[in-house]
């Protein structure tokens, strides 16, 4: 079987890259796997047996400027004018802790493919005739949508803790078949070995999953698993429900997935058991705040009001209102919150504390207490005029 032709095989500068290599190369996981699949590709990465010293020299004597990005590791990056590619030397696994491994280059195709963690992820095709080589039946799986370790599962789980939640991020995109048991069995039995890897393994893969098309079934596994307790703490039924019933909100109305809207719904719905577990995670600060403004202690589940919800918009944003409404909203108020922030942008409060001043309030703290003052009346009236803000004021008599 060959690799059907795809417009990332004409980037500029990977045909003189594959030159230069000189048939020692071949294109290797996600962009054989998802060029089969009809599936945008975005990484191409290579395999070569060529040792990691000798593809910087060659790709430099070819005018490619090449970067040691993980050279112990035999990883060496060409810079191509239409992005990067990944060379890595072929290796075999000398030892491994389920966290690193210890490497050896190689230049068997088949012990290099053996590293991988899925069939499908195995598959490598040569550059120039389009031949795949396919060693554990990837081809098969991939034409099932069968998400299957390479050999034992608890071998491979063994090597790499990471690929528990691999397993059921791959099984989220492209599984269509049920869980294998035996790797259901043998993720759920070394779950708790994930609090051995780093936290920010742990939040990349968690987002990645989360951003898939449909997670649910994946995600209500690994809570069935006791495999997502490890990763979210406190974790429960009503959380399980809550993230089913938005995901199913988001496909009803064409809405594009968001991992941090996802990830909310099976948090504590506590701002700050919810802030400790995003820190835990080691989430940017970006995140943590995006997380932070979906729950916000002074909205209160499904007693959420649609004329409450522009309100929450100006003191956050849109998107965080959206997100709120899509959240926490019931089945009867949930159109109108939508319908509200539709086209709907936060207006500037136009007053200021100058203004204030120039009709005779006195500087100092009072100016800051009245501006606030009146800004909340104008946000509770529904964002009124000017004209609106002036008589107000007038009405306040602040010279007197």
């Amino acid at each position: 079987m060959t690799l059907p032709s795809a417009d990332w095989m004409e980037r500029r500068g990977l045909a003189a890259l594959i030159a230069a290599l000189d048939g020692g190369a071949r294109f290797v996981g996600g962009a054989v796997r998802d060029t089969l699949l009809g599936l945008e590709v975005k990484d191409v990465d290579i395999a070569t047996p060529l040792l990691p010293e000798d593809v910087m020299e060659r790709l430099t004597a070819a005018s490619i400027k090449v970067v040691p990005t993980g050279i112990a590791h035999g990883t060496v990056t060409a810079v191509l004018p239409d992005g990067p590619v990944e060379i890595t030397t072929l290796r075999r696994d000398v030892s491994t802790d389920g966290r690193r491994a210890t490497v050896a280059f190689s230049d068997d195709w088949k012990e290099d493919a053996a590293r991988r963690d899925f069939t499908i992820n195995a598959l490598s095709a040569d550059p120039d005739t389009l031949e795949i080589f396919d060693y554990f039946g990837g081809l098969e799986d991939l034409q099932r949508l069968q998400i299957r370790f390479i050999g034992s599962p608890a071998e491979r789980i063994a090597e790499d803790h990471l690929r528990i939640m691999r397993y059921f991020r791959f099984q989220a995109r492209f599984g269509k078949q049920q869980v294998d048991e035996e790797a259901y069995a043998a993720c759920s039995k070394a779950a708790a070995k994930l609090e051995t890897l780093s936290r920010e393994r742990i939040a990349d893969e968690l987002l990645k999953l989360l951003q898939t098309e449909d997670p649910r079934s994946a995600v209500l596994q690994m809570i069935d698993a006791g495999i997502m307790s490890h990763i979210v703490e406190q974790i429960d039924e009503d959380s399980a429900t809550l993230f089913s019933r938005i995901v199913q909100r988001e496909q009803r109305l064409h809405f594009a997935p968001t991992a941090i809207r996802r990830l909310v719904a099976l948090l504590p719905k506590d701002a700050d058991k919810a802030s400790e577990i995003a820190k835990s995670l080691k989430l940017s600060k970006k995140q943590q705040k995006a997380i932070g403004e979906r729950l916000l202690p002074s909205l209160d589940g499904d007693n959420i009001a649609p004329a409450d919800i522009r309100a929450f918009a100006y003191h956050t944003n849109v998107d965080a209102a959206r997100d709120v409404a899509i959240l926490f909203a019931n089945d009867e108020t949930f159109p109108d919150m939508l319908a509200r922030l539709q086209d709907w942008q936060p207006p500037v409060f136009p007053l200021t504390g100058g203004a204030l001043i120039e009709q005779g309030l006195k500087p100092g703290p009072v100016v800051a207490r009245t501006l606030a003052k009146i800004e909340a009346a104008w946000i509770a009236q529904g964002f009124q005029d000017e004209q609106w803000i002036r008589e107000f004021v007038a009405d306040l008599k602040l010279a007197g």
